[in-house]
């Protein structure tokens, strides 16, 4: 395929509509893409410490997309942000396109891990962040991103409750609340991770200000999380 010089210069928050609109197709997951839009761009504009160069650095900060079945605007940040050409967009989802409906690590320049199946962020996360420490690498941070519906998923309750005691203050957490889950308790999620000894903020997801801050509250000792609500999924 051809990648023209635009491909490769960085892209604002401004861009990311039309960088979405390349992407199509039946399977596309709109509601999940566009419910995550905003809390990836203030990720990857302003928190994480990490760059197309460094997605080998040790010392890199770690983006777990948990939530991995709208990856739309996923990969559109990362087309912005330069981690891979935006002529690879239009190809969404295409036989021989590298960008799945599910992120493939193997296949995406800096995504972390295959995603999709819901559940699996969370465990991995704390895995990661776990493992980070017993090899002495206490700078890097460890990020995941799971839908507010994750939290119907044993597994990841499993996570919460291990992380919290094990003082995993190098993993963070942000749950994007659309109001899709089944069994959930309206307001219920930061008091579940509360319980757990987790630190815990909620915020409008849309608000770029009240996550950036949010994102960077201080948390010594315990892991944090962000429930940053927006939209309900069915609205």
């Amino acid at each position: 395929m051809t990648i023209t010089a635009d491909d490769h210069r960085t892209h604002g928050y401004t861009d990311l509509p039309r960088l979405m609109s390349l992407m199509s197709g039946d399977e596309k997951h709109g509601p999940a893409a566009t419910s995550t839009l905003d809390v990836l761009w203030v990720l990857y504009d302003r928190v994480l410490r990490v760059t197309p160069e460094r997605t080998q650095d040790p010392g890199r900060d770690r983006f777990l997309l948990s939530k991995g079945h709208g990856p739309m605007a996923y990969y559109a940040v990362l087309a912005a942000k330069g981690f891979l050409p935006v002529d690879w967009l239009p190809g969404f989802g295409g036989y021989d396109s590298p960008l799945g409906h599910h992120p493939d690590r193997l296949l995406v320049p800096g995504a972390e891990i295959g995603s999709g199946s819901l559940g699996h962020g969370l465990p991995i996360g704390a895995g990661t962040a776990l493992g980070l420490r017993a090899q002495g690498l206490t700078d890097p941070a460890v990020w995941v991103l799971i839908g507010d519906a994750e939290l119907d998923e044993g597994s990841n309750h499993e996570a919460i409750a291990f992380a919290g005691p094990a003082g995993l203050d190098r993993l963070h957490t942000v749950v994007v609340d659309n109001s899709s889950a089944s069994h959930a308790r309206p307001g219920g999620i930061a008091a579940r991770f509360e319980a757990a000894g987790w630190s815990a903020a909620t915020v409008d997801g849309r608000d770029h200000t009240a996550l950036y801050e949010a994102f960077t509250a201080p948390h010594p000792g315990r892991p944090h999380v962000v429930v940053a609500r927006v939209e309900p999924k069915n609205a």
